[in-house]
Parts: C-alpha cells; sequence; structure tokens
C-alpha cells in the first residue's frame, strides 16, 4: 500500500503539525469563517480585557482567579476546534507530501516532430519541459513523466505510487485502456505516448491539490448548516442581552463571566469546532477507498443517490463468458459435436473459446488436423473458425451460422432454434457450430454473476439506491441477469445515448443520478450524471468529464462511494444533533446557578446539585470545551453507517445521539463539578 493510505488519526508529525496550526487558526481572518467560533474568540477578548480591570482593581466582576479561569478555558474551547480542523488538513498535507514523492522531477525521451510526422530523433529532457501534444516513448524501467495517452503500443505498468497496489496494469493503445499517469512505471513493453496535460495540471498535480484541501470549496449542505448555525448563535446572543433587565429586575448582579459563559455553553460551540473536520475528512475517507474526489459536493451528492447505473460486464458479471453446456441436435454424436466445437476454437484466443475447450476435456492438437487455415472472428462475418483438408468448421452467431447452411443447401434445424431461444431466456449467449455447411449443435456461453453482487444490491436498496443494469445485451438477456442479479431496472442494446436519455429522465423527476464508465462514450453520461466516477485506466475524456476517479478500475467502487457519502451525511447530522442536545444539559447548570442566591425558590433546577453557582459555570465551560477534542476521532473516522431506512436511521440516531447529547453533558459536568468544587 502507498504512504497516503497509512496515516493515522494521532500520528506523531500530524499531532505536532495540528498544534502549531492551531494557534495560527487563530488570526480572525481565519476565525470569522466560523461565525460560531467568531463569537467565541471575541468572548475570550472582551474576558481578557475584564481580567485587566479587575487586576487594576476597576471592576468588581468575582475574583481574579476566576476570572482568568474562564478566560482560559474559552481559549483553549478555541484551539481545541482550530485542531480538528488542523487534524483532518494536516493529514490531507501528510498524503499530498508522499504524492509530491512521486512527482519528482524525471527524464523524459521526448520524440521530435516535424509537422505532423514524429522522426526516429530521441531527445532526454526534464519532465517539466513537456508540453500538452508533445510525445515521449518509455521502455521497461522508465517512469513515465506526464499524464498521456499511449498512441503506440503494449505495456505493463507498475501503478503502486499512485493506487497502492502491486498488481501490474495492461496499458494498450486505440482502446479505453490507453490513459497512463505521470509517476508510474513501466515494467515491460514499448510505448509512445501523447502529453495531454499542461504543466502543473497533472493528475498528480490536481490530486495534491485536492488532498491538501487547497480546492476545497464549502458544500451546499455545508454553507446551510453554517447559516444554521450563526442563526442559532444570533439567537443566543438577543437571549444573553435580554437576560441582564431580568437580572435587574430580580436584583441579582451577573458577572460578564457568567454572562459569556452561559452564551457559549449555549450556541452550538461543538458542531462548530467540528464541522470543517467532518468535511475534509469525508474527502479523505474517499481517498482512503482509492477514489479521488474533484470536490467535496460530489461525496455528499454521493450519499444522497436515488439511482445508480452500472455496466453489466465486469460490474455485475465476472466479464468472461464461459461455456457451461453442450447442446447437440439429432443425428450428432456427443464426439463428433465435442470434436466440431474444439477444433472451431483451436485458433481462438479469447476467453470464451479456451473455456470451450476447457469444457470439451481435449487438447485439439491431438485430433491431428493437417496444415488447418484459422478463420479469426470479425464483426462482419460474426463468426470464427477453421479449415483442414476438406472440412469447414463454424462456430459464430445464430443468424451468421444460419447463413452459412442455408447457402449451403441445408435446412436450419429447429431443435437448434429452440436451444438458441432457451439459451437467450437464460442469459446466456449461444454459439451456433457447423460442419461442412450442417449444424452439430449449440454452445452455450454464460456471463458469471459475481459472488455477493446480489447482496450488495439488497444493501443499496436498503439505502433507498435503484440500481440499473447497462448492457449491450438482448433484451431476453438483458432480462434474465437483471432478475438473477436484482437490480431494479435494465438498459438493453444500450447506446451512448440511451444512457443519456435515462439519466435526464430521473433527473427532471428529481432523483440525483451516478454512473461510472471509461470510455471516451462514457464522457457525456458521466459529465450529465450528478456523480460521474471515471476509471483511472480509462480516457483522459472520461477523466475529465467525471467528477470522480477511481484509482482501482474497480467498477463496483461505486457502492461504496455511496456508503462514504451516507457516512458523512449521517457524521454531520448526528454530531450537529448530539451539540444541539448538550445545550439542555448547560441550560440546567447554568442558569438555575445565575438565580439561585437571590430566588431560592429556583434551587429545584438544580437538578445535578452543583456545588455552587461559580462551580456550576466552570463546570459547564469546561465540559463545552474538552468534548470537542474528545468527539475528533469520531469526526474524522465518521459515524457507523448501517444500509436502513432513512425514517429508521434517523430514530436511531435521535435515541442515540440525541438522547446521549443529553444524559452525557449532565454525567460530565457533575463529575467536573465533584473535581473543582474543593477550589470554592
Amino acid at each position: 500500500m502507498s504512504n497516503h493510505k497509512q496515516n493515522k488519526v494521532f500520528d506523531s508529525s500530524i499531532f505536532r503539525t495540528a498544534i502549531k496550526q492551531s494557534f495560527i487558526k487563530l488570526s480572525p481572518r481565519t476565525t470569522f469563517r466560523n461565525p460560531v467560533m467568531f463569537t467565541v474568540w471575541i468572548g475570550t477578548l472582551i474576558m481578557m480585557a475584564v481580567c485587566v480591570w479587575i487586576a487594576a482593581g476597576e471592576a468588581a466582576q468575582g475574583s481574579l482567579a476566576y476570572n482568568i479561569i474562564v478566560t482560559v478555558v474559552l481559549f483553549l474551547t478555541l484551539l481545541f476546534a482550530n485542531f480538528a480542523e488542523a487534524v483532518a488538513e494536516a493529514r490531507g498535507k501528510a498524503q499530498a507530501d508522499s504524492l509530491r514523492k512521486t512527482r519528482e522531477e524525471t527524464p523524459a525521451k521526448w520524440i521530435q516532430a516535424v509537422g505532423e510526422v514524429f522522426v526516429d530523433e530521441i531527445k532526454t529532457v526534464p519532465s517539466s519541459q513537456l508540453k500538452k501534444g508533445d510525445v515521449f516513448l518509455c521502455e521497461p524501467a522508465d517512469v513515465i513523466p506526464m499524464d498521456g495517452e499511449i498512441i503506440q503500443g503494449l505495456a505493463t505498468i507498475d501503478e503502486s505510487a499512485i493506487t497502492g497496489e502491486s498488481a501490474p496494469v495492461i496499458r494498450e493503445a486505440g482502446g479505453d485502456k490507453s490513459s497512463v499517469t505521470g509517476g508510474t512505471k513501466v515494467l515491460s513493453g514499448r510505448i509512445k505516448v501523447r502529453v495531454t496535460t499542461k504543466p502543473g495540471e497533472s493528475f498528480l498535480d490536481k490530486m495534491i491539490a485536492l488532498v491538501e484541501g487547497a480546492s476545497r470549496q464549502k458544500t451546499p449542505n455545508e454553507i446551510a448548516l453554517t447559516i444554521l448555525l450563526a442563526s442559532f448563535t444570533l439567537v443566543f446572543i438577543i437571549v444573553c442581552v435580554t437576560l441582564k433587565p431580568f437580572a435587574d429586575y430580580a436584583n441579582t448582579p451577573i458577572t460578564v463571566a457568567a454572562f459569556i459563559s452561559l452564551f457559549v455553553c449555549l450556541i452550538p460551540t461543538t458542531i462548530g469546532g467540528l464541522l470543517s473536520a467532518i468535511g475534509i475528512a469525508g474527502m479523505d475517507r474517499a481517498l482512503r477507498a482509492n477514489v479521488i474526489t474533484k470536490s467535496g459536493k460530489a461525496v455528499e451528492t454521493a450519499g444522497d443517490l436515488d439511482t445508480l447505473l452500472l455496466d453489466k460486464t465486469g460490474t455485475i458479471t465476472i466479464g468472461n463468458r464461459k461455456a457451461t453446456h453442450f447442446h447437440l441436435v439429432q443425428g450428432v454424436s456427443k464426439e463428433a459435436f465435442i470434436k466440431a466445437a474444439v477444433l472451431s476454437s483451436f485458433g481462438d484466443e479469447t476467453p470464451e473459446g479456451k473455456s470451450i475447450i476447457e469444457l470439451g476435456g481435449i487438447n485439439p492438437l491431438s485430433y491431428q488436423a493437417v496444415n488447418p487455415h484459422f478463420i479469426q472472428f470479425n464483426a462482419e462475418t460474426r463468426c470464427s473458425g477453421i479449415d483442414f483438408e476438406s472440412t469447414r468448421i463454424r462456430k459464430g452467431a445464430a443468424d451468421a451460422i444460419r447463413n452459412i447452411v442455408e447457402k449451403s443447401g441445408h435446412r436450419f434445424p429447429a431443435e437448434a432454434d429452440a436451444y438458441v431461444k432457451q439459451i437467450a431466456e437464460n442469459g446466456g449467449t449461444p454459439l451456433v457450430v457447423s460442419e461442412n455447411g450442417k449444424v452439430s449443435g449449440v454452445i452455450e456461453l454464460q456471463d458469471i454473476i459475481k459472488p455477493g453482487i446480489q447482496e450488495r444490491f439488497d444493501r443499496l436498496r436498503r439505502m433507498g439506491v435503484k440500481t440499473v443494469m447497462v448492457t449491450g445485451d438482448n433484451p431476453l438477456t438483458a432480462k434474465y441477469i437483471a432478475q438473477k442479479a436484482g437490480v431494479d431496472d435494465f438498459i438493453a442494446e444500450a447506446k451512448p445515448e440511451d444512457k443519456m436519455n435515462y439519466i435526464r429522465t430521473e433527473q427532471q423527476s428529481g432523483k440525483l443520478v451516478a454512473m461510472m464508465g471509461d470510455g471516451t462514450n462514457d464522457a457525456p453520461a458521466l459529465a450529465q450524471a450528478d456523480v460521474g466516477v471515471a476509471m483511472n485506466s480509462g480516457t483522459q475524456a472520461a477523466k475529465e468529464a467525471g467528477n470522480m476517479v477511481d484509482l482501482d478500475n474497480d467498477p463496483t467502487k461505486l457502492i461504496e462511494i455511496v456508503e462514504i457519502g451516507k457516512q458523512l451525511l449521517m457524521t454531520r447530522g448526528t454530531l450537529t444533533t448530539f451539540s444541539i442536545a448538550n445545550d439542555v444539559a448547560k441550560y440546567f447548570a447554568i442558569v438555575p446557578a445565575l438565580f439561585i442566591a437571590s430566588l431560592p425558590s429556583l434551587r429545584g433546577m438544580n437538578i445535578m446539585r452543583l456545588h455552587s453557582p461559580e462551580s456550576a459555570i466552570l463546570s459547564a465551560v469546561i465540559f463545552n470545551a474538552i468534548i470537542i477534542p474528545l468527539l475528533i476521532p469520531l469526526a474524522l473516522k465518521g459515524v457507523a453507517y448501517k444500509p436502513i431506512g432513512a425514517s429508521a436511521l434517523l430514530r436511531l440516531n435521535l435515541l442515540i445521539y440525541g438522547l446521549g447529547g443529553i444524559l452525557v453533558p449532565f454525567i460530565g459536568i457533575k463529575l467536573i463539578d465533584l473535581v473543582i468544587s474543593t477550589w470554592f
């Protein structure tokens, strides 16, 4: 695994960096961006001024020691809130440092071009000098200097520096697996690559900027919650200001320290201090799943998805179809059909061809075909086969073999038609075999459904996400696979515009849609989808169109991305619930303490039996400060997500974090009061 996956929550280097940043973030320009903590910052300055007045003997605001303690605790509250955000950012910077080592200056074998023609002259230049459109050569043991598209050749490439996975991958020109990333290493093969990015805009450069948080913008939900918290803060400013006339009416002197302590404890400082850390940690969890997100909004949107488009091949099914059964027509012996099937696959290097030989259980060399001539499959004939001596064997699609049979003057057997229809209805692919113009039988190919995929779709269904299978298969086969895999809907014989139309239709009905793709033809749909996940091995067009890039090239990663998004939203929601519920306990700690001396009837509200007004206020303020660092691990790790219905999830979170947010402060404040009561 690469280093960017190994950072712990409180690694010593991250811890030191975060402490330093906690003080730097005390700058008013930084603090002003968080309205809740900015008011705490102002309250701390006021308390500093009060301490100076008391020390100068110009203010009767209680003892100097008491006011200094309140000031220090408020200052620590600010530091703890800054520390939460700084830890999340420091983890990103540590990941960026490890990525920077990958992006070090590397020599590039630049191929000179004369107009549009590339000459054989090769010049070694620093990778920083390569421009978009330049072509370079890579040979075994070379580090790829810049992002690009392979225009010639095939190579196995070690991408562990980027993905953390040690298994090499194959990249080649002319397909959807032609994209290469700067910093990866060629293990074998010789490739010519055209640069597709400008200096400073490579995939690694963008990745470093993202994990550092340099390009992280607040998401719409985050902005909305910030406005809500600011509104709460404004409400409690009014509450605390209007409390002064009531106190004067009741002949109850209330100190500045008490007013500010009440205000700081009632505003949602807990979620205010953790809000940025939660957002940064969401992108960090996506990165640890080897998914690069171009914005925090993409992660959040994934948590609200309604519809998920998935390719059949490689996602729902294993991808390599296997021969599972031989169907004989009347008058043909089993041995004769197996011989025809095996020989027809003799020159077939595809996984399907190899699986036919494997199912036959006979080495084609044992038939000793004299001077064989192999017929390769092509899109026009839609069949392949072998010619030797006076024997012509063909294997292919039913309509292609039907044409061969009828041109030879023979009849296409009705039972072969029945087999073809039966196999298609069962989700398989029928291959008809003919020998010298006569049908021998039908081979059944099945695209095996991945183990456990049904459970994953059930999990998505419980999340409220509709799954849609996209396939080029005929409707009969598509329907069978969809039913067997447990998807909710399917698009058969799909073309690029079909994906686009489906996405638009879903979006017009108010739904959020995600899809994954790797080819240039997927780019429009990736751009249209609310969450577009492009494969790292895919084309540059696909990676630019999507708002996420999957480094592992795992088509099922969308399912994990949905869970990461839901976990982010749930973490923010539960900690907001916990923070607001905290206020109830702090209210019962401070308000009775303010009036208990002048209004003895309020003693009944002192349900925690706190020692004195001073100890009650200090206990509440101290608890308010220390709860922030105690919740940092939860904010960074995220609340455990369970795939249950939204209403059930809401009830569970209200029970755990709502009730817990009320009870925990009661216990915590009482314990702190027992400790500090010896001072008064």
